[in-house]
């Protein structure tokens, strides 16, 4: 259970119960919510602003749903910090997307990104919980027949599936699949670990079901983890992008009838670690961030007063991951550092050493707090 007395305004606004309570009503959320309420009189000014917060972004998107895809991450983060500040000096909260200046952030970096990304995933009713799929059940509820291959050694094998995709599936595995491959999309069923490659086709997208879990790819290489006595799965993306989406009967179809990438997209060096029991989806970076296999791969990291925006922006290039920061209070930042072959974290920590600031993950973003280096 949450301990939501400790909750900041922009926490509450994202808590996936308190927006079920107020923007969709569900009648357990409210009755959970009302008797907090009583139990914490004190709190009524917390619930308001968090309030005032989301209707306020919801009102936007609920009249303007194509306005979101005009406006950049950064610019959405800005907002929501103006909005907050605006509850706070009692001004009537309201949302401008364009023309939007920098504001010194600072510290809340971190809540005003997870607002971003939250709107950015978008809001949805209550859907049934998908709950704990079993293999079994997976395969049983298959209509075609299936071919299974069971990995009963110590070493990973090699799978060739009918399109010519293929797997490493890792020891005490099994894997499930049509051969052919009937109609318009790839299914394949897992319990354990494989490592797939999919052959690119647009036009008939690749499925892996999981416990619960079901990714979604058109083709791309990446890791599926799910083990029956861990009723975790987790999703790791080597090259390409996947989408994944908790694996109850009206998001599948939903997404078979679009050839888009859906759900929560992963780029390389993200990962996701889903529970089914609650069907919560927790994005993140890998432990050790690698290289994208491009040219920029081969530069040396050497800088020589080079401005802090252009070594973010090289070592987003370089890994592919976003790095969050405020410009206006890190433009007086320079960095003269020569990195080579360190991970990418041990290149922040001697970054942010140097510049005085220091870095925090969040939903597969680096986030840069700063307060500049004016008197560095």
């Amino acid at each position: 259970m949450q301990d939501y007395r400790n909750f900041e305004p922009e926490e509450l606004a994202i808590d996936p119960s308190f927006q079920r309570w107020k923007l969709l009503d569900d009648p357990a959320d409210r009755d959970f919510w009302k008797e907090w309420l009583v139990q914490n009189p004190d709190k009524e000014e917390l619930v308001d602003k968090a309030y005032q917060l989301l209707s306020t972004l919801n009102d936007v998107y609920t009249r303007f749903p194509g306005e979101r895809a005009t406006v950049s991450d950064r610019e959405v983060q800005n907002e929501i910090q103006r909005l907050s500040q605006a509850i706070d000096s009692h001004e009537k909260p309201s949302v401008r997307w364009y023309r939007s200046e920098w504001v010194r952030y600072g510290m809340a970096a971190s809540i005003v990104l997870m607002l971003g990304l939250f709107w950015q995933y978008g809001i949805r009713p209550t859907e049934p919980k998908s709950g704990n799929v079993t293999y079994d059940e997976l395969v049983a509820q298959v209509s075609n027949p299936l071919r299974e291959v069971v990995n009963t050694t110590n070493a990973s094998r090699q799978v060739q599936l009918p399109d010519g995709s293929t797997l490493v599936l890792k020891p005490k595995s099994r894997v499930s699949y049509p051969d052919p491959f009937p109609g318009t999309t790839r299914e394949v069923y897992l319990v354990g670990e494989a490592f797939f490659q999919v052959h690119k086709d647009p036009n008939k997208p690749f499925y892996v079901y999981a416990n619960g879990l079901v990714t979604k790819v058109l083709g791309t290489s990446f890791t599926v983890q799910t083990f029956e006595d861990n009723k975790q799965v987790k999703v790791v993306v080597k090259t390409g992008k996947v989408s994944v989406f908790a694996g109850n009967q009206a998001t599948v179809t939903q997404q078979k009838e679009d050839y888009k990438l859906g759900g929560i997209v992963l780029t390389p060096n993200q990962q996701i670690v889903f529970t089914p029991t609650d069907t919560r989806i927790v994005k993140s970076l890998v432990a050790e961030p690698a290289l994208l296999e491009k040219p920029v791969q081969k530069q040396p990291f050497s800088f020589r007063r080079t401005p802090i925006a252009e070594v973010f922006a090289t070592l987003e290039k370089a890994y592919g991951i976003r790095i969050v920061f405020d410009e206006e209070i890190m433009k007086s930042c320079y960095l003269t550092a020569s990195l080579e072959d360190e991970p990418l974290f041990e290149k922040l920590d001697l970054i942010c050493n140097t510049i005085n600031a220091r870095y925090e993950q969040l939903d597969a973003h680096i986030i840069i707090n700063s307060k500049g280096c004016e008197s560095l």
